[in-house]
């Protein structure tokens, strides 16, 4: 019986799963990035270099608020620190030669950690790794430059009612994320502060405000802890 075989199958098997059903979420990506006014070149570049899909809508949907740029890379850059996390974990686990390093770097992301680190073995963690990573960057372009393609051949986005298509993929892929009672409780403050101070601050600042949410729902959590543990 060939076990490892069979091991790896599943790994691949797992790694293309991940890579199919995200990839495609690239599709609305490009359509949200062409109706904020990005051009095509732009949309292309910010999936080939960036490569993260929740700093990517953030990003395009601060530009298509009105937000600033700056502002605007400021709310995909807080949102993308978490991939850095990843990345110590993962050098750690996969133990990749220097000079990969690099080039691993720009897929270390949600869905390939996530596959690395499910792994029992170093070996698998790396397969895992290379199958998701691959499979998601070539999809997630190609799907993007489709989106952009196909925004521009429609025209006005807003009038079909593809401006709703990123908040929708991003809420979709971060729901699954939820699964402590702590971070609903994060989801929920940072969506009361974004929409609560929307109608009153520029453009882009409520995202930016939003991730206080953290910081106040674990002092909160900590607070309640300590007062359990002084009973």
């Amino acid at each position: 019986m060939d076990i490892g075989g069979k091991a790896d199958r599943a790994v691949v098997r797992d790694g293309l799963g991940v890579g199919v059903a995200v990839g495609l979420s690239g599709f609305a990506f490009g359509v949200t990035s062409a109706g904020s006014g990005l051009t095509l070149l732009q949309t292309c570049a910010l999936s080939l270099l960036v490569f993260t899909g929740a700093s990517q809508f953030a990003l395009v949907g601060a530009l298509a608020a009105g937000g600033g740029p700056f502002t605007a890379a400021a709310g995909a850059l807080f949102l993308g620190v978490r991939n850095a996390f990843y990345g110590l974990r993962l050098s750690q686990l996969l133990a990749l030669p220097r000079a990969v390093r690099p080039f691993a770097a720009q897929w270390v992301i949600d869905e390939t950690a996530a596959v690395a680190l499910a792994q029992p073995t170093r070996r698998a963690a790396r397969l895992g790794f290379v199958v998701t990573g691959l499979t998601l960057y070539l999809l997630w372009n190609l799907t993007t430059l489709l989106g952009a393609l196909g925004a521009e051949a429609i025209g006005d986005t807003d009038a079909w009612g593809l401006d709703a298509a990123g908040p929708a993929v991003f809420l979709a892929l971060l729901a699954p994320m939820l699964k402590s009672g702590t971070e609903r409780a994060v989801a929920g403050l940072a969506v009361l502060l974004g929409l609560g101070l929307l109608p009153v601050l520029p453009a882009g600042v409520p995202v930016l405000l939003a991730a206080l949410a953290a910081p106040a729902v674990l002092w909160a959590d900590g607070r309640r802890r300590g007062r359990g543990d002084a009973r």
